[in-house]
């Protein structure tokens, strides 16, 4: 086929003529578009049972929604099901999610069924995770079962990264987010050719994600804060130190990872793993409010509208008790992304360090903190630049931003990662 080429020369890192790149157009498109669908499909239905387990549940037995009792059973019986049922499906739902990162090899599509159906029970039941992990493993290997199938020639990476680049795209509401992530993982694997080229159908695939997403379900991360409206070398400091601190939060988390592991690993069985993981999330959750439950991305912008509705100590509360629930749903078996509640561990953290100095503007201590927390969970430097500049959508905060990248950076850089070897051991 002559899409085959195509995806053959872009892999190869050989000069790739225009007409070749123009083949690649209609299957980033289609992979673009189906990546939203799987992900809008899974956020739709999560949505549906967190209503059925959140309110109608708890109303039909007269007990508050989000009371202590409430939470410690829902998210303990969230764990059990869960377990169960990574023991019934095939594959267990894919390998130990400590193991993982955002963009990893092909499952196999048997995997695929099993994965989405306890990413949705997480997302539903109030674990503290995010759908791009899972989401991201399922339409990648999905664009590589139908790749194989329809187009043999191509090789698997590109399929690879039309996929993860349509996730991200979708995630995101904008391509942008996919290309930055595709350019540190090509950057992570060199070879000859045009970068432009080798991005170009991820490009294509990340557009079409991220507008499907966009058009049917109008995704943003903006918090709607105030606006950056002076800078001073006062605020230059502030956003290094502030960036830094969440890079500190973030590494906590980081080094208490394979001992986290370690410890649901000693109880020797997945189910009793995941239900003791539920419990301590309950517990977690009626110590810091149920704000700090689920993924975060809803929660945060509640924390954002009343930066004043809270004390310094109760953002700090917030802050750690959602990177230990981070941490422990990581670790324990539930399927999901970390880069959503990071984001909430840092706008938490910001708001906090508003709260001790409210000479520091608002905008400033959200973005600079959640940098520094994204950096240390995720170590993508671009994606974590992005993200904190898109939750402000001030342009006027960039050069800060990258600024307070740059120490925060020095200061994660070399470390353990938030993902472990098969053996338990920490990548670096």
């Amino acid at each position: 086929m002559a899409s085959d080429s195509a995806a053959a020369s872009a892999a190869s890192g050989e000069p790739v003529p225009a007409r070749r790149l123009l083949l690649l157009i209609v299957p980033a498109l289609a992979v673009g578009v189906v990546a939203a669908l799987v992900l809008l499909g899974v956020s739709l239905l999560a949505d549906q049972v967190q209503d059925v387990l959140w309110e109608t549940l708890p109303d039909a037995l007269s007990i508050g929604r989000y009371s202590s009792l409430w939470m410690i059973v829902m998210l303990t019986a969230t764990g059990l099901v869960t377990g169960l049922t990574i023991r019934a499906v095939p594959g267990r739902a894919g390998p130990d999610p400590a193991t993982t990162g955002l963009v990893d090899t092909p499952l196999a599509p048997g995997v695929v069924p099993g994965l989405l159906a306890v990413t949705v029970l997480s997302l539903a039941g109030g674990v503290s995770l995010g759908p791009e992990n899972p989401i991201t493993a399922a339409n990648i290997a999905l664009a590589c079962w139908a790749g194989r199938r329809f187009a043999p020639g191509a090789p698997g990476e590109v399929w690879l990264a039309l996929a993860a680049a349509g996730t991200v795209g979708a995630l995101f509401g904008t391509p942008v987010a996919a290309a930055l992530v595709l350019s540190e993982t090509l950057a992570s694997r060199p070879g000859p050719g045009a970068l432009w080229d080798r991005l170009f159908g991820p490009l294509a695939a990340g557009a079409a994600g991220a507008l499907t997403m966009t058009l049917t379900a109008h995704p943003s991360f903006d918090l709607a804060l105030p606006d950056y409206t002076h800078s001073d070398w006062g605020d230059l400091l502030s956003a290094c130190v502030i960036a830094t601190a969440g890079a500190v939060l973030g590494l906590a988390a980081v080094y208490a990872f394979p001992y986290a592991h370690r410890a649901f690993r000693a109880l020797r069985h997945p189910v009793l793993a995941m239900t003791a993981g539920g419990l301590l999330l309950g517990l977690l959750g009626a110590l810091g409010g149920h704000l700090t439950l689920f993924k975060g991305l809803a929660e945060v912008k509640v924390l954002a509208a009343d930066p004043g509705g809270w004390s310094a100590g109760e953002f700090a509360v917030m802050a750690v008790v959602k990177t230990a629930a981070l941490l422990i749903a990581a670790t324990c078996g539930f399927r999901g992304g970390r880069i959503f509640p990071a984001v909430f561990c840092g706008v938490a953290l910001g708001l906090c360090a508003h709260a001790l100095v409210d000479g520091v503007p608002v905008a400033l201590a959200v973005t600079c903190a959640a940098l520094g927390m994204l950096l240390a969970v995720t170590r993508q430097g671009w994606l974590s630049l992005f993200t904190a500049a898109v939750l402000a959508s001030d342009t006027a905060l960039l050069p800060l931003l990258c600024v307070a990248t740059l120490p925060a950076w020095l200061l994660v850089t070399g470390r353990p990662q938030m993902q472990l070897h098969a053996d338990g051991t920490p990548l670096r």
